[in-house]
């Protein structure tokens, strides 16, 4: 039986210039392709990055997975998590984003998830798309209308999230599924790059560099490049092979139950 979606991925990953650790984690083995942002201070946000890509690891070499399955891993990756707290990393957390590949009927789609304010895009037909919507007080401020796009760059709040996996939050992830189609190109990131890099650059990048692994090295070079203020982690995932048929995004709301209102992650600031 042939996997539903087959891909050609790569992740590259840098500590950044003013920081002496780096706290994030990914994944890019198929279906699994993911980004992990921890926080905490010290340790504790690289072990409960690493601790929550570890759960994921277990589903690496099947040939899809559903809702159900990443739910699981993702309540064992917060059993993990909160397995920290009680070690003494009181302020251990991460963020969750990403894809794996689903099936529906035989037909081939992504499924997303996210927690915290790490991104996910599908960049078709020349156009960058965000798929996930971050958990965050400056998203929150963005949908109220009490700031600007603009503003939002420089805000001092910009890095405080609203959900995370650990950190004193209990709120599940969101959850997209739509259909893949020949020619998507999803990447994941964590923070670090898109604080640094334009999403017009990003999608120049995109546009323009076809080796995953060659596009996700430049991309977080150019985040370094550009002040490097925290950890930068890209992974690029390709389809190359797609049971599909055309088809429009569909948010968790429609999968599942609501995953709102958001809840503070004691203000943490990463």
């Amino acid at each position: 039986m042939t996997a539903p979606v087959l891909v050609s991925c790569a992740g590259a990953t840098h500590t950044g210039l003013r920081r002496t650790l780096n706290e994030d984690a990914h994944l890019a083995a198929s279906p699994v392709f993911l980004v992990a942002d921890g926080m905490g201070g010290h340790d504790a946000g690289e072990r409960a990055s690493a601790a929550v890509i570890a759960e994921f690891a277990g589903l690496v070499g099947k040939e899809s997975l559903g809702l159900e399955e990443v739910r699981r891993a993702l309540a064992d990756a917060r059993t993990a998590v909160e397995e920290l707290v009680t070690q003494g990393t009181s302020r251990a957390g991460t963020t969750l984003s990403g894809v794996v590949v689903a099936s529906v009927d035989g037909i081939g789609y992504w499924l997303a998830v996210n927690i915290g304010d790490s991104r996910t895009y599908r960049f078709a037909d020349g156009e960058l798309e965000q798929i996930t919507v971050d958990h965050s007080v400056i998203q929150e401020l963005l949908e109220d209308g009490q700031i600007t796009p603009e503003a939002a760059m420089s805000d001092p709040r910009r890095n405080i999230i609203t959900r995370a996996i650990g950190a004193g939050s209990t709120t599940d992830a969101d959850y997209w599924l739509f259909p893949a189609e020949l020619g998507d190109r999803m990447m994941i990131c964590s923070d670090g790059l898109t604080s640094e890099v334009s999403e017009q650059r990003i999608a120049e990048i995109l546009g323009t560099e076809p080796s995953p692994q060659r596009a996700a090295q430049l991309l977080t070079a150019e985040a370094v490049d550009a002040g490097g203020r925290d950890n930068v982690t890209v992974v690029i995932v390709d389809a190359v092979s797609v049971a599909t048929h055309p088809g429009s995004i569909v948010h968790s709301d429609e999968i599942d139950e609501d995953t709102r209102p958001r809840e503070a992650v004691n203000g943490e600031v990463r």
